[in-house]
This record gives structure tokens, C-alpha cells and sequence, in this order.
């Protein structure tokens, strides 16, 4: 394969050799390119060979002296120096097919590839590799590796993901184990599916592979109402919330008696649901799944309670709004309380955003639209201005996800909109009037207050 450069770093050995942007790159050590991880491996060394062919078509050899792991300097078209792998499953609870049309391109795209769960983190079913994806990832070391399992029952797999190689691939999780890759579980619990008994076969299934799976996560299938022609599936009541986080509790003090961690861990959402208290800190395993929504709200009251505690005045006194989505606005109200207990003066109000826009089974603040937030806000007393966490932005931009911009927002509803970043000291801050340059997420901020 051949990859064309299209950065060449400042001083860097690159640099120093006449590599140009545009140059590209055919050979490392004689072993063509398949992504960047075998570039990365094979530019380990202290003595590395490149090949280059210039735009001329003159071929450069270049035989390079360097210490180890040092970077050359190189940067290619794509960051993975190959095309992203794309999901081949149809699977009945997977989101992006219930998501309605003339949303952004990218939001549709399924991935389901090994080097974004390295990393980046995401979960891959396994459906798309082969033994030789599999030796490769054991060979460098990819790890940890998270894995959608949803169920062991080979057939049930089959179905659920509609993919007839869906069951068969389980056996790669044998492989990863017996070669002491780290990995992390999940089940995306479906009512009718892989809940009750078939979830108990599957967490102990995978139990056994603990401490090397390192956590599994239990999670509900998130419903939009866009799902015409997709399969029908019941969102979960109170009492099926009971059951999970019963079983869950159960096989936690198996696991931690049989292997020294809790392993499985229901996701906040169960907890709400179910009307019970988040479980204790230390159940957590140091939060190995909070991407997942596993011990987020357990670590932001954590946060925040010890956060408050190191707070001994207030600032000058003003009212904001905090807006977030319907599941997170309890435990918002929760903190908010505690604050003003011990500032009576402190004011601020909570707003829980309903998501319209994908219906009311989806209750997460990071797919709450502008739209709606501005169409449930606009004319209200927001006082001085509207907290935002950053987690409802697309990454490093001012952008909703349905494209509504920060801007916008502003406005429309007639008050400054700030960005937060995450965490409950931050929070804390923001409620006592205490923020510093460092807790906003983008390069706008509420510097005024920051003292008072």
C-alpha cells in the first residue's frame, strides 16, 4: 500500500532527510504499510529503512539512525493509514438506524473496527475479523479491546445481529484471554432478548474470563421514534430496572470473591429507573466504563461533594441556569441542593431539557438538539446566563448535534450560553460563582465571575 504524506514536522528527522508534503511513502524496512500500527511498530527501532517515491516518481531510499521511539516526524492522509471498517451487522437495537434522515453524513456511518476501539475506545462485535485480525491484534499488543457481547448464546447472537458469523466469532474472546489481552464487556439489554435468564448465562459466561475481561457493562437499548420497520422492541419499566441492578448486585459479590473486582456494573440509567440509590464508590473498579454511562453520576456527586468541601465562600451573588437532559437533571438538582445549604444565597435553577427531537425514550444530555433546548427555554427567566456541559457539543466545537450552533442558542434565548466542562468540581465552581479559564471546554468563557 501507498500513503501519501501530508505533514512534515519542524526539525524532525523527516525534515532533515528532504521529506516534502506530497512525497509517499511505499516501504518500511521492505514491509509495505497496511495502517499505523504496523508504521508505528515497524519505525520502533534504532536503525529504520524508508522508501519514498517523490513526485517525479524518483524513488528515495533512506536509511535512518535514531533513538528509540523517536517519531519521524510524518504525518499521512488518514489517521489510521487505512479506510475505517465498517459495521457489517444489522442489528436490532442499533441506534444509528433509528435515526431520522438530514442529520450530518458522518452521524450515519457505523464503524465496527478493532484499531478505533484501541484507539479510541469504541466497542466492535467482532463480526468483521478474521483469525489473522485477531493474531494481529494479540501481536501488537491493541489493548484493551471492548467488545459488544450483548449475549453467549450462539444463536441468540445470530438473531440479534443478524449476522450468521455473529455466534461462531465468540470464540475469538478465548483467544484474547488465553493471550492475556485486557478487554472490557457490554451488553446492550433488550426486553424479550437477552434479558432474565439469558443475561445471567452471559454474565457468568464472561465471568470467567475476569480479571483479563476487566469489566462488562449492562446497559438498556436506547428507543428513538423513528423506528418503522425495525424490529419491535419494549422499553424497560421500574420493575425490570429491579431485576438488573438485583442481578448485577449478586454477581458482583461473586465476581469480587472469585477474582478480587465487582466486574459487572448496570448502567446509571438502570439505578433511575429502578428508583434506587447509586451504588457506593468502591463497587465501581476505579469507573472503567463511564463512556458507557457506568458510575458517571456516582463520580460527578463524589466530585462534587468533595469539591464543596474545599469551597469556604461564595462569589458575588447571581443566578444561572443549568440545563441538561431529563436524566442527568436530578442529580444536578441533588448537587444544587447541597450548595445552597451551605450558601443560602446561592439561586440557581435546573432545567431538564425533553428530548422532542428523538422522542421521549432517549434521555441523555449528549443528544439533546439546540432546537429543543431552544424551543423549551426561549422566553424563560434564565437569569444571567445558561450552563451547558460539553458533552451536548460535537467535540471541540460550539455545534449542537443538530447543528445549531452555540451562537444561535444565544441569540435566540437573549443570555450569555457558557460550555462546561465535565466533572462535579467544575459544576461545584460554576453554582458558587468560583470558575477558572480551565473549566470552560472552548475558548469563550464566563471570565467575569470568576472572582466574584
Amino acid at each position: 500500500m501507498e500513503h501519501r504524506i501530508v505533514y512534515v514536522e519542524e526539525n524532525s528527522i523527516g525534515q532533515e532527510l528532504g521529506i516534502e508534503k506530497g512525497d509517499v511513502l511505499l516501504s518500511v524496512n521492505g514491509q509495505e504499510i497496511g495502517d499505523v500500527f504496523d508504521w508505528r511498530t515497524l519505525t520502533l527501532d534504532e536503525t529504520v529503512t524508508l522508501l519514498v517515491r517523490k513526485p517525479d516518481g524518483e524513488e528515495w531510499e533512506l536509511e535512518i539512525e535514531k533513538e528509540p521511539y523517536e517519531d519521524i516526524g510524518l504525518s499521512f492522509e488518514s489517521d489510521l493509514m487505512s479506510d475505517y471498517i465498517r459495521c457489517s451487522n444489522a442489528c436490532i437495537f442499533c441506534f444509528i438506524d433509528q435515526m431520522p434522515p438530514g442529520m450530518r453524513e458522518t452521524l450515519y456511518f457505523k464503524d465496527d473496527d478493532s484499531r478505533l476501539s484501541f484507539l479510541q475506545g469504541n466497542y466492535i462485535t467482532l463480526t468483521n475479523m478474521k483469525p489473522e485480525d485477531v493474531r494481529r491484534i494479540i501481536r501488537y499488543r491493541m489493548e484493551p479491546m471492548n467488545i459488544s457481547v450483548h449475549t453467549t448464546n450462539p444463536e441468540l447472537r445470530v438473531r440479534m445481529l443478524k449476522n450468521r458469523f455473529a455466534g461462531k466469532v465468540l470464540s475469538y474472546l478465548e483467544d484474547f484471554y488465553e493471550a492475556g489481552i485486557r478487554m472490557n464487556g457490554q451488553i446492550v439489554l433488550c426486553k424479550g432478548y437477552n434479558d432474565g435468564a439469558e443475561l445471567e448465562r452471559t454474565v457468568r459466561d464472561l465471568m470467567r474470563y475476569a480479571p483479563v475481561m476487566e469489566s462488562l457493562s449492562i446497559v438498556p437499548v436506547g428507543l428513538t421514534k423513528y423506528r418503522e420497520g425495525l424490529a419491535h422492541l419494549d422499553p424497560f419499566t421500574e420493575e425490570d430496572a429491579r431485576r438488573v441492578t438485583a442481578l448485577a448486585a449478586r454477581l458482583q459479590r461473586e465476581a469480587y470473591e472469585a477474582c478480587g473486582i465487582h466486574f459487572v456494573h448496570a448502567s446509571d440509567e438502570f439505578y433511575f429507573l429502578a428508583g434506587e440509590e447509586l451504588p457506593a464508590e468502591e463497587t465501581y473498579d476505579d469507573y472503567p466504563q463511564l463512556e458507557n454511562g457506568v458510575g458517571m453520576s456516582r463520580l460527578l456527586l463524589n466530585d462534587a461533594a468533595r469539591a464543596l468541601e474545599n469551597v469556604h465562600r461564595c462569589g458575588k451573588k447571581r443566578r444561572y441556569t443549568f440545563a441538561t437532559g431529563e436524566l442527568a437533571a436530578p442529580l444536578l438538582e441533588k448537587i444544587l441542593k447541597s450548595v445552597t445549604m451551605k450558601f443560602p444565597g446561592v439561586s440557581h435553577t435546573v432545567r431538564a431539557i425533553r428530548n422532542d427531537f428523538f422522542g421521549p425514550g432517549v434521555t441523555v444530555a449528549g443528544l439533546v438538539t439546540g432546537k429543543d433546548l431552544i424551543a423549551q427555554l426561549e422566553g424563560a427567566d434564565l437569569g444571567e446566563g445558561l450552563f451547558l456541559p460539553n458533552c451536548m457539543f460535537r467535540s471541540g466545537e460550539e455545534v449542537f448535534l443538530d447543528d445549531v450552533t452555540r451562537t444561535e442558542a444565544e441569540q435566540r434565548l437573549g443570555v450569555p450560553v457558557y460550555i462546561l466542562k465535565n466533572g462535579g468540581e467544575t459544576l461545584v465552581r460554576a453554582m458558587c460563582g468560583r470558575l477558572r479559564k480551565s473549566d470552560y471546554d472552548l475558548s469563550h468563557g464566563l471570565y467575569e465571575i470568576r472572582n466574584g
